[in-house]
């Protein structure tokens, strides 16, 4: 790693990218898209508040960093609508967009891909975690702009249901919450049934 400014304001404005990578999800109750940045500072403080008041036992350090590193890829691979068909090879993508930067000289961050490929897919308590929270974020922004996503994308319930049945297995208390607001949505018409 350089030490030297120039270089390291360069790698700093590689990371600013994740500014302008829209996502699905809209801020505000449905105001504007949220952007990748912004989502990772979300899920950082959400996963921060939530293992606090929940007390769950995981290195918050661990769990910040995981959280403020998990969307980096998609500088160069793009948001992939966690309801799109093709979101099998995303990872592929996201995974060489960490390589690029990784070997950056002005990245001072060693671990950086290590910890990138953990949140990946790795099994540990603060990846687990780091999981449902990135999945609840975004059903939240859902509920909160009366489904405007899923309406623009003709999602249906079954879908939603599906991308969050592992959250029972690791938090049972997440998954009751969601359920019932999918219950909810499809009676306001924001989910196709089924």
């Amino acid at each position: 790693m350089s030490s030297s400014l120039p270089i390291i304001t360069d790698f700093l404005f590689e990371l600013d990218a994740l500014k302008l990578v829209n996502r699905r999800s809209y801020v505000g109750g449905g105001i504007r898209l949220e952007n990748a940045a912004e989502h990772s500072w979300h899920l950082a403080m959400a996963c921060w508040t939530m293992a606090r008041s929940f007390k769950i036992a995981l290195s918050e350090e661990k769990l910040i960093k995981l959280a403020l590193l998990h969307d980096l890829g998609e500088i160069d691979a793009g948001d992939t609508f966690l309801y799109s068909s093709n979101r099998g090879d995303a990872h592929l993508a996201e995974r060489e967009g960490i390589k690029r930067l990784h070997a950056h000289s002005g990245n001072g961050i060693a671990e950086m891909a290590e910890l990138w490929e953990e949140q990946e897919t790795g099994g540990s308590v603060e990846t687990r975690f780091l999981k449902v929270v990135d999945r609840l974020l975004p059903f939240m922004l859902n509920i909160r702009s009366n489904g405007r996503a899923w309406i623009d994308n003709g999602v249906r319930s079954s879908q939603v249901l599906n991308a969050h049945a592992f959250i029972l297995g690791e938090f049972p208390q997440v998954h009751t919450w969601i359920v019932a607001q999918i219950e909810i949505a499809v009676e306001q018409g924001w989910l196709q049934p089924t």
